[in-house]
């Protein structure tokens, strides 16, 4: 039984978001590669989600942020994180899950992680670099993962390096061209 709900994000979350990723991540997590996407960028609103228990505790969080590969608006999932006493119970899976339902649903057509492999494999994901992407930022290729969301087969979607959205493509992520 789910004893849960999963919500979008609102300004009031984002204090107690920040302590989650630092307490999972610690508080060098912006130094790694994949924050140079982030930077400056807001994450898609209506990819934003918060898990809360029905007592209002926040549970986890995960959000998608938009990304340029090929000309075309993708999405960079994370970062995921879940309270470490709660870890391992189903809760990031069901985000991850509901994440790329809504995406899918937008009519997104790729997404992007850096992350494990074996966790995220179960979704579709697959290695990226062998598929023709690459990152401008370094990261280990066993991470860097693909997956199509709308069953279009990766070699018919656009290749190459993500590169960082910048605020100029405000329209670019609405169209998701």
């Amino acid at each position: 039984m789910c004893d849960y709900t999963i919500t979008l994000q609102n300004s009031t979350d984002e204090a107690q978001i920040d302590k989650l990723l630092d307490l999972t991540f610690g508080t060098e997590r912006k130094s790694r590669p994949s924050y140079n996407f982030r930077s400056g960028v807001p994450a898609v609103t209506d990819l934003s989600f918060s898990v809360r228990s029905f007592s209002d505790k926040l549970l986890g969080t995960l959000r998608f942020w938009p990304v340029l590969v090929g000309g075309e608006t993708a999405l960079l999932l994370g970062p995921l994180a879940v309270q470490p006493d709660l870890q391992g119970k189903g809760i990031g899976k069901a985000l991850v899950k509901h994440g790329l339902n809504e995406a899918c649903k937008m009519g997104y057509r790729l997404c992007f992680v850096v992350g494990e492999q074996p966790y995220y494999a179960p979704y579709g994901f697959e290695l990226a670099k062998p598929q023709g992407f690459d990152m401008s930022v370094p990261v280990s290729a066993d991470k860097f993962q693909v997956l199509s969301l709308q069953n279009i087969p990766l070699a018919g979607l656009p290749k190459g390096d993500l590169l960082p959205w910048e605020d100029t493509c405000a329209e670019r992520i609405i169209q998701k061209v």
